[in-house]
C-alpha cells in the first residue's frame, strides 16, 4: 500500500521503531540509521522491530556520516526521529535545516511529554505518561492500583500509532501542497486522545470519575476471573441479550441475585459471586462451555497459548521465525494474508544506500 514511499528512521527505542515497523509492514521502504555497533546501547542483534526495513549505520558526530545523513533525509519523505527536543537541532538535522533541500519532509517527532510543556525536557516512560494523561486512571479493578499492560496503552497506542496516523496525513497533504510538516506526536496527547470513547459516556452518567461506577469500569460482567487451575478468564458482556447468555450458560438465568444487570450498588456482591463460581473449575472447563457463544467470554492467553488458539491460527496472527514468536502486519488489505520480512543484519544496506545517494546527486 505504501510502495514508493521513502521513510527514514533515526534508531531508537520502543514507539519510533514500532512505528517505523508498521510504516515498513504496509510497504514502505524504510531505512534505519543505526549506530555503529561499538556505540549501540542496545546490542548489535537485530531487532523484530526492525523487520522489513533497511539498514545503514552513521555516526552523526562524524562530519561525513553527518553529511550521509543529511542527503538521505533529504531524500525522504518523511522521517522519525525520538530523541529530547533540541537535540536533531543540534546536530544539524532539525526541520529547518531541509526547508530547501527537501520542503515536501513530513518530519515525525515522537516523545513521551511532547516538543512543549514544563515537562518536555525530562525523562519518563509509558506508565508515567499514561498516568499523567489520564489513561491509568480506570486500569485495575476497584480497591485495587492501577495498572496496565507494558508498553501498550502509552508507546504503542498513544505514540507510535498516532506517529502513523501523523505521517500518514503528512504525507497525504504534501502530495496535495507539495508543503511538509512537523508531526509532534507525543505519548501523552495521544493517550489522552484514546480517551475520547470513555469520555463520549459522561453525559449520559456511564463514565464517572470514581473508579469502579463506570459503565465499563467494575461491573461483574466487565471483569477477569481466576479460574480452579490459576488461569484467568475474561467476561464482557456489556449488551442485554449477551449478559442473558451468559446468565443462561452459567446456569444463573433464574437467580434474582443476577437480574439487575446495571445496578452498581450491586456489582461488588455479584462480582465476589461469580469469582466463586469461576475459581470452582478450570480455564478449559470455562473456555468449552462459552465456545461458539455470544456471551462475550474468552480465556487471557500468554502470547504462546494465543498462537495456538484456533482463531488466531486461522487467520496466521502469530509465526514462529526460528525461536522468535511475532504478530503479523496488521492491518490486512484485500483480503491478503500478511507475512511479516525478515529485520536486517546492521549495516547490511550501508554500501547501497551511499550508492543510490549518489545516484540522485545527493552524495558524492
Amino acid at each position: 500500500m505504501l510502495e514508493g514511499i521513502r521513510i527514514v528512521e533515526v534508531e531508537g527505542l520502543g514507539p519510533g521503531p514500532f512505528a517505523g515497523m508498521m510504516l515498513a509492514d504496509m510497504g514502505a521502504e524504510v531505512i534505519v540509521i543505526h549506530r555503529p555497533a561499538s556505540t549501540n546501547p542496545t546490542g548489535s542483534g537485530a531487532s523484530l522491530l526492525d523487520r522489513g526495513k533497511k539498514s545503514i549505520t552513521l555516526d552523526l558526530k562524524d562530519p561525513e556520516d553527518l553529511a550521509t545523513a543529511r542527503a538521505l533525509i533529504a531524500s525522504a519523505d518523511a522521517l522519525i526521529e525520538g530523541f529530547r527536543p533540541g537535540v536533531m537541532e543540534r546536530l544539524g538535522l532539525g526541520p529547518d535545516s531541509f526547508a530547501e533541500s527537501n520542503p515536501k519532509l513530513v518530519y515525525g517527532r515522537m516523545t513521551g511529554w511532547g516538543q512543549t510543556g514544563p515537562r518536555a525536557m525530562t525523562a519518563g516512560h509509558d506508565l508515567n505518561y499514561i498516568a499523567t494523561s489520564g489513561a491509568l486512571w480506570y486500569a485495575g479493578a476497584p480497591g485495587d492500583a492501577p495498572i496496565t499492560p507494558a508498553t501498550l496503552v502509552g508507546d504503542v497506542g498513544g505514540g507510535a500509532l498516532y506517529l502513523v496516523a501523523g505521517l500518514l496525513a503528512g504525507i497525504i497533504n504534501a502530495g496535495r501542497t507539495g508543503q511538509g510538516t512537523v508531526v509532534d506526536a507525543a505519548i501523552v496527547d495521544g493517550s489522552a486522545h484514546m480517551m475520547a470513547l470513555l469520555m463520549s459516556m459522561a453525559p449520559s452518567g456511564n463514565t464517572v470519575e470514581a473508579r469502579g461506577q463506570s459503565l465499563l469500569d467494575g461491573a461483574h460482567w466487565c471483569r477477569t476471573y481466576a479460574c480452579a487451575d490459576g488461569a484467568w478468564i475474561s467476561v464482557q458482556c456489556l449488551e442485554p441479550k449477551f449478559y442473558a447468555e451468559f446468565l443462561s450458560l452459567m446456569g444463573l438465568a433464574d437467580d434474582p441475585a443476577f437480574a439487575e444487570q446495571y445496578d452498581r450498588a450491586l456489582w461488588p456482591e455479584q462480582g465476589a459471586r461469580l469469582a466463586e463460581i469461576f475459581a470452582d473449575q478450570p480455564v478449559s472447563h470455562w473456555a468449552g462451555l462459552f465456545d461458539g457463544s455470544d456471551a462475550c467470554v474468552a480465556p487471557v492467553l500468554s502470547p504462546d497459548a494465543a498462537a495456538q488458539d484456533p482463531h488466531m491460527k486461522a487467520r496466521g496472527t502469530w509465526s514462529t521465525d526460528g525461536a522468535t514468536l511475532q504478530p503479523a502486519p496488521a492491518p490486512r488489505f484485500g483480503g491478503a494474508t500478511p507475512s511479516p520480512a525478515a529485520p536486517p543484519d546492521r549495516g547490511a544496506d550501508s554500501t547501497a544506500i551511499r550508492k543510490d545517494l549518489a545516484n540522485r546527486g545527493l552524495l558524492t
